[in-house]
């Protein structure tokens, strides 16, 4: 496996994608049904206040701002110049004392010190090789550490309508980087004990953004799921997030211990 996998990003369509961001971003529980699945996940994981954590592809900061009013010392990681400009100003405008790093994770010379835990939300799946990206983590994460990584679902559902009404998004994302059981070689390669892997969240409708088709049905799809947005996210909705599956749910999260202390 290559250190160095094929992206199916670059740092200027990342400068594209976080330009003009409005700014200040954080986020909580109240934020909408879906992040507070979200958040529960890394609540249940990441270690108690005090511990430090670092975000690969952290930009704006939004859950490293949550994570430091848990008390946690907090490092974003950012490969986009935009993003890491986006994410300092943003830390600036919280008040919230952060590190920012502009780097690539593959990089074997970033000059961060290991971490108590490292995540990423939304970022294997940009890349043809889960292993290397799941390796890059764990060489940023201390012995007997937590590693989280998470992915939208790219399966179901959610591939064919993104093949309908946003097929970019397809080219963007590698969606077989989104199938849990194309984790397992990264989990027995790294020696990763799992403590948790499945989806949540439930269906999603605001994930579907933008609309490139310009089919008349493909039109009244697009305005039906964002019709969808407000009643999903209702706090009545939240017994539609428990239902999950490949075909249906909108996000993929694992929770893992990296090997400890003399570990082969």
């Amino acid at each position: 496996m290559s250190d160095d996998p094929t992206r199916f990003t670059t740092a200027d369509w990342w400068d594209a994608y976080w330009d003009g961001t409005p700014l200040p971003q954080r986020i909580g529980h109240e934020t909408s049904t879906y992040v507070d699945q979200l958040l529960t996940v890394l609540d249940r994981y990441l270690p108690d206040g005090g511990a430090s954590v670092l975000e690969i592809g952290g930009a704006p900061g939004r859950y490293l701002s949550y994570l430091h009013d848990r008390g946690m010392t907090v490092t974003a990681l950012e490969y986009s110049p935009v993003g890491v400009e986006l994410t300092k100003e943003n830390f600036r405008r919280l008040g919230i004392p952060a590190t920012v790093v502009h780097g690539d994770m593959f990089d074997r010379d970033l000059g961060i010190e290991p971490q108590d835990a490292v995540y990423s939300l939304g970022l294997i799946e940009h890349f043809d090789d889960p292993v290397a990206v799941a390796r890059a983590h764990v060489r940023l994460v201390k012995p007997g550490g937590i590693l989280i990584i998470g992915a939208p679902n790219l399966q179901g559902v959610s591939k064919w309508l993104h093949g309908r009404l946003s097929p970019s998004v397809l080219e963007t994302h590698h969606w077989p980087a989104t199938v849990p059981e194309n984790w397992d070689a990264y989990e027995r390669e790294l020696g990763l004990e799992r403590l948790y892997r499945g989806y949540i969240g439930g269906f999603e409708p605001a994930v579907f953004g933008r609309l490139e088709s310009d089919a008349l049905v493909d039109r009244a799809l697009w305005w039906g799921l964002r019709l969808l947005r407000k009643p999903f996210d209702h706090p009545r909705a939240r017994r539609l997030r428990s239902y999950n599956s490949p075909r249906w749910s909108g996000y993929l999260i694992a929770a893992y211990r990296v090997p400890g202390p003399g570990a082969e």
